[in-house]
């Protein structure tokens, strides 16, 4: 019996969602990706670990996936079993001022979840189109806010199968980074340290963060954020817009004209479109202005 079918097989037993015909652009923001080997759907941390240990036994690449939306995948698909956690969601609240999740819950969610009890320090990430996995991942940030603020610990699945955790300093979080990013461990919940707060003013914030993201960012079309890091002491978005490089197309790939730090499918874009509109990008800047521009976007 081969992995897959084994893999089928424990999902049965499980009671876990999977399919064999996943396509990627359908779980990703940029819309871009071919067909997952197999994409499963564990809805408990439990079930996971069970999948984990069957998987590492026979050694075929893991691929974690959240809400997609710091992805580009390749037109012809991932070799991988892919984990898709978005039915790891739950949420609660700890005490007054902590809430713990799983992986999966939306950053849109959780921030909604701390509004209405009443807690201050998640405004930043209202907007982020990720799930709260994804940005301890990654240390999300946007407008003076990152994870690192309001992360305490991480719960994570070795690749044994077995249970651990970070928390503080372990974490490594520095600028769109944490141990996570360089190892093969599974997120599986998060536990928040925030504030007590005026509801009022918490969603004054929240609606006012929005709202530029609304006003400045390209939000009507398929991307996955901010496409490049921030160099040290510049912007990426301003560099490509100095170099004149607002508009520049590569098929169905276009840097935004409402924000240069983006880019765009304006339709039908495969990863290659995109990786051309990078590539040109970084080639640009780099001979007129001497600044290296790193992807923020994971490609796959």
């Amino acid at each position: 019996m081969s992995l897959y079918s084994k893999l089928c097989t424990l999902c049965d037993e499980l009671g876990c969602e999977y399919s064999t015909d996943a396509m990627m652009r359908d779980y990703t923001s940029f819309k871009i990706g071919g067909k997952a080997d197999l994409m499963i759907f564990p809805d408990s941390a439990e079930k996971l670990s069970k999948i984990v240990l069957l998987v590492n036994e026979d050694k075929i690449p893991v691929f974690v996936l959240g809400k997609g939306s710091n992805l580009l995948v390749n037109d012809k698909g991932i070799n991988a079993v892919v984990i898709n956690t978005c039915r790891m969601d739950e949420i609660e609240l700890v005490d007054d001022t902590t809430i713990r999740c799983q992986s999966g819950v939306s950053l849109s969610r959780l921030c909604r979840f701390a509004l209405d009890n009443s807690l201050t320090g998640l405004e930043f990430a209202f907007g982020i189109p990720g799930t709260a996995g994804g940005a301890a991942y990654m240390n999300a940030g946007a407008y003076g806010g990152e994870m690192k603020d309001v992360l305490v610990s991480c719960e994570h699945i070795n690749s044994d199968g077995s249970f651990s955790s970070f928390s503080g300093d372990e974490l490594a979080l520095s600028y769109r980074h944490s141990i996570y990013s360089d190892s093969d461990y599974i997120i599986t919940s998060l536990t928040l340290k925030l504030k007590k707060g005026d509801k009022d003013e918490i969603k004054a914030k929240m609606d006012e963060l929005i709202g530029k993201r609304k006003d400045k960012q390209p939000l009507e079309y398929p991307s996955a954020g901010s496409t490049f890091k921030r160099p040290e002491g510049y912007f990426a978005g301003a560099l490509i817009e100095q170099c004149g490089l607002k508009g520049f197309a590569s098929g169905g790939a276009r840097v935004s004209e409402k924000h240069a730090g983006f880019v765009i499918n304006s339709g039908n874009a495969t990863a290659a479109d995109v990786m051309a509109v990078i590539e040109h990008c970084k080639k640009t800047v780099f001979e007129n202005t001497g600044v290296t521009l790193e992807p923020e976007v994971k490609i796959i």
